[in-house]
C-alpha cells in the first residue's frame, strides 16, 4: 500500500518523480519503435503485392500501438509534473 502525500518524505517524492520520468521515456521509446514497425510494414505492402493486405493490417496495428504509446508518455508527463509539484510543496528545492 502506498503512503499518502503527507506521509511521504522528500526522498520518496524524488523517487516518484524519477519513476514517472522513466516511464515517460519508455513510452516515447515505444512510440518510436511502433512507428518504425508501421513504416516497415508499409514498405513491405508495396514490395509484396500478394500479401499486401496482411502487411496493411500489421501497419495499422503498429500505428495504433504508436498512438497508445504516445498517450501513455503524455499521461506520465502529467504524473511527473504532479510529483514535481508535491516535491516543491515539501519546502525543499
Amino acid at each position: 500500500m502506498s503512503k499518502s502525500t503527507k506521509e511521504m518524505s522528500y526522498e520518496d517524492h524524488e523517487k516518484q518523480l524519477k519513476h514517472h520520468k522513466h516511464l515517460q521515456q519508455l513510452g516515447k521509446l515505444g512510440a518510436v519503435a511502433a512507428g518504425a514497425v508501421a513504416l516497415h510494414e508499409k514498405h513491405k505492402a508495396k514490395k509484396d503485392p500478394e500479401n499486401s493486405h496482411s502487411h496493411k493490417i500489421k501497419e495499422e496495428i503498429a500505428a495504433t500501438v504508436a498512438v497508445g504509446a504516445v498517450g501513455f508518455a503524455f499521461h506520465e508527463s502529467h504524473k511527473k509534473k504532479e510529483a514535481k509539484k508535491e516535491m516543491w510543496a515539501q519546502g525543499k528545492n
